[in-house]
């Protein structure tokens, strides 16, 4: 079979999510179309689609939510986002999907994919930007800064950073200042009872041990390297970390069945972390996102960490 030429592939998308529009029309009415297309061509309020819950955030947090006409699956917070159409989980994009809600802009975070779908938008035409945040706090004022030059809020976007820099400086000064050795910690993915993944190094669970002022236990214990990425967890490399702190995400914690469940995968009971139960949790998008919210999830975990070594 012959394979399509990008122009053809660009064609036909155009031409299915127009039909799609059509359809739409001829259910709600003939007024409806004229004011998709009129978005469509650049006339007219913006028609952005958001992927990625620390992008949507940011939308909101710029007061740029009015030209949201949909998000994806990550998008939790804040709860009326929930109200807006949804096009999917980031990584499973459908491009008729996407292309069908007529956008004028599409914002996506760096795990937005597959990478097909990715290129099938970026050749329809219509702008397409991706912000990493390259786990990191500046990564995420470079991400409010980029929004708000996208959404036209840039003056909201100054007051953002501004804000956020000043409560990140109070934040980590305590902990930056802290004298001691740091506690260890294993941070176990477990949102699906056959995957039962640990974080190493290059992630995001591993930036946010870092800024709260713990360490992660699978580098530590081999000499600072350690892999990188999430590999399975075995027995024994969790009793060789030795944590004293095991984290999981509040959807994690569910899915395992609860803290029981958590004390009882591989290897955990022989941990410091297994016998004085120092399970921690937090709300995944909260804690990993990387959006505006990352000051305050650093601080809880901060105070959570504190207090579970006391016990």
């Amino acid at each position: 079979m012959r394979s399509l030429s990008p122009q053809t592939q660009h064609n036909r998308l155009r031409r299915q999510a127009l039909m799609q529009l059509a359809g739409l029309a001829g259910l709600a009415g003939s007024s409806l179309l004229p004011s998709f297309a009129l978005a469509a061509t650049g006339k007219g309020k913006q028609r952005i689609i958001s992927v990625g819950g620390a992008i949507t955030e940011i939308i909101f947090a710029l007061n740029a939510s009015n030209d949201l006409v949909a998000v994806d699956t990550t998008s939790n917070f804040p709860e009326s986002v929930q109200k807006l159409p949804n096009v999917g989980y980031a990584r499973a994009l459908s491009a008729e999907g996407v292309l069908a809600l007529a956008p004028t802009q599409i914002i996506a975070s760096e795990d937005a994919g597959p990478p097909a779908v990715i290129r099938q938008l970026t050749s329809s035409g219509i702008p397409l930007a991706v912000l990493p945040a390259h786990h990191k706090f500046e990564g995420v004022l470079d991400r409010i800064k980029q929004i708000g030059e996208l959404t036209g809020t840039q003056a909201q976007a100054a007051t953002l950073m501004q804000s956020l820099q000043q409560e990140w400086t109070r934040v980590r000064t305590p902990i930056e200042q802290r004298k001691g050795k740091s506690p260890k910690a294993v941070f176990i993915l477990a949102h699906a009872p056959n995957q039962i993944m640990v974080a190493g190094r290059e992630t995001a669970a591993n930036a946010v041990l870092e800024y709260a002022g713990a360490s992660n236990a699978l580098t530590a214990a081999n000499g600072g390297n350690g892999f990188s990425g999430y590999k399975p967890l075995t027995p024994e490399a969790m009793i060789a970390a030795q944590p004293d702190i095991i984290l999981v995400t509040d959807q994690g914690l569910k899915a395992s069945g609860g803290i029981e469940s958590v004390l009882k995968l591989p290897g955990v009971e022989q941990t410091p972390a297994g016998r004085k139960r120092r399970v921690l949790s937090q709300e995944a998008m909260l804690m990993l996102g990387f959006g505006p919210r990352l000051p305050s999830s650093i601080s809880q975990l901060d105070s959570a960490i504190i207090k579970a070594m006391q016990a």
